[in-house]
C-alpha cells in the first residue's frame, strides 16, 4: 500500500538509513541521526523440528544465541554464518540480518525500506560481495552501498582520507586483518589476510590440546585471550585457571595456564599480521611512505585490544603505532560517516 515511499524522495524521510559492520564475530548497526544502536555477536541458534523432514527454524540471534555455543541439545545448533569476513551460510546470514534490522527498525505504518551501507573485506571476491549485497536486499534494503573495511576504519579513526597525504590503518577483526594505505579519498594499496580474533582463539585451543591434553571451547579460549593474552613479552606473568575436558580420561579437569604460554600460542597468527603490515609498507609509494613515517599507523578492530600488539608492531616496523579510540566500533562509525555523506561521497564506495 505504501510502496510508493520506497521510490520517492519522501522515502528518505520515512526510512531509517543504517550502516552495518557485518563482522565474523560481531554485527554492529549505526542508524542515521542516532549513532550505534546495536552491537551483538554474529551467532544464530537454529532449532530442527523432530521427524524425517524436520523443519529448521531460527530460535535466537545475537547474544542469546552466543550464550548457547557449545551448550545446545541435539535439536538446536548454534552457528556463526560469517567466516573470514564473508558469508559462509547465505540463508542464515540473510535471516540474521533481517532480525537485527527489525530490532533497530520495527515495521511501522508509514515506513520505507532503509538505505544501507555495509562493510566488506578488501580482499573479498565479486561473488562474496554480491552475496553480501543480495543478503542486505533480501533483509529489506531499498539501496545498498558497499564500503571496504580499510576505508571505513580510516573514516572511523578520523584520519584525513581526502587529503593528499598518506594514512595507514591496520584493522584486526574477527575473521580478517585489513591493512590499508589511503590518500586522496581512495585506497592506494591494501592487503587482506584471513587472520583475526578467531585464529587467535583457534591457536589457543590447539596449544592447550597439544600441551595439556585438554579440550576447551571457543568461549573459554576467548576468555583466556582477553584475560591474559599478549603479543609482547611483559615483565609481569599473569595466570588464569581454566576448566576443560581431559582427552585421555574423558572427564572435566581444571588447570592453570600463564600469559607466557599464550604468547607462544599466538605467535603464528600474529606473525601473519606483521608480514601483512610489512608487505603493505614495501608496496607503498615513497612519497606516501614518508608521510606514514612521520604520522605512523593507526590500529582498529577488536584485535587491537590484544595487550601490547601495538608495541610489537612498533618494534617490528620502527614506526609509531596508535590504537584508535574505541577500536571495536571504529569500522561501523566510519561506515556511518559514509552513510551521512551517501549522496556526495560516491568515490569511497566499493564496486562489485
Amino acid at each position: 500500500m505504501f510502496n510508493f515511499l520506497n521510490n520517492s524522495i519522501l522515502g528518505s524521510y520515512f526510512s531509517t538509513d543504517m550502516a552495518i559492520d557485518l563482522g565474523t564475530a560481531n554485527t554492529l548497526i549505526y542508524v542515521h541521526g542516532q549513532g550505534i544502536v546495536l552491537d551483538e555477536p554474529s551467532v544464530v541458534a537454529i532449532r530442527t523440528e523432530s521427524g524425517a523432514n524436520g523443519k529448521k527454524m531460527i530460535q535466537q540471534v545475537g547474544l542469546a544465541a552466543k550464550q548457547m555455543l557449545g551448550r545446545t541439545p541435539g535439536n538446536i545448533t548454534a552457528i556463526r554464518p560469517m567466516k573470514d569476513g564473508v558469508i559462509a551460510d547465505f540463508t542464515v546470514t540473510e535471516q540474521m540480518l533481517k532480525m537485527f534490522i527489525r530490532k533497530v527498525n520495527p515495521p511501522r505504518l508509514f515506513s520505507a525500506n532503509p538505505r544501507i551501507v555495509i562493510c566488506v573485506p578488501y580482499g573479498s571476491t565479486q561473488v562474496e560481495r554480491r552475496a553480501i549485497r543480495e543478503a542486505a536486499y533480501g533483509a529489506g534494503a531499498r539501496k545498498v552501498e558497499l564500503i571496504e573495511e580499510p576505508m571505513a576504519a580510516a573514516l572511523g579513526a578520523d584520519l584525513p582520507v581526502e587529503s593528499p597525504t598518506g594514512s595507514m590503518v591496520v584493522d584486526i577483526g574477527g575473521g580478517t586483518t585489513e591493512v590499508g594505505v589511503i590518500s586522496l579519498g581512495g585506497i592506494v594499496y591494501s592487503n587482506s589476510v584471513r587472520v583475526g580474533g578467531d585464529k587467535f582463539d583457534e591457536a589457543i585451543i590447539n596449544y592447550i590440546r597439544r600441551n595439556y591434553g585438554m579440550l576447551i571451547g571457543e568461549v573459554t579460549a576467548e576468555i583466556i585471550k582477553k584475560e591474559i593474552g599478549s603479543a609482547f613479552p611483559g615483565s609481569e606473568v599473569r595466570e588464569i585457571e581454566v576448566k576443560g575436558r581431559n582427552l585421555a580420561e574423558g572427564i572435566p579437569r581444571s588447570f592453570t595456564i600463564s600469559s607466557n604460554e599464550i604468547l607462544e600460542a599466538l605467535a603464528e597468527p600474529i606473525n601473519s599480521i606483521i608480514s601483512a603490515v610489512k608487505s603493505a609498507l614495501e608496496h607503498t609509494p615513497p612519497e606516501l611512505g614518508s608521510d606514514i613515517a612521520d604520522k605512523g599507523m593507526v590500529m582498529t578492530g577488536g584485535g587491537a585490544l590484544l595487550r601490547d600488539i601495538d608495541r610489537l608492531l612498533m618494534e617490528e616496523t620502527g614506526l609509531s603505532v596508535i590504537v584508535a579510540d574505541d577500536p571495536l566500533t571504529c569500522v561501523v562509525r566510519g561506515a556511518g560517516v559514509a552513510l551521512e555523506n551517501m549522496d556526495r561521497s560516491i568515490g569511497i564506495f566499493a564496486r562489485d
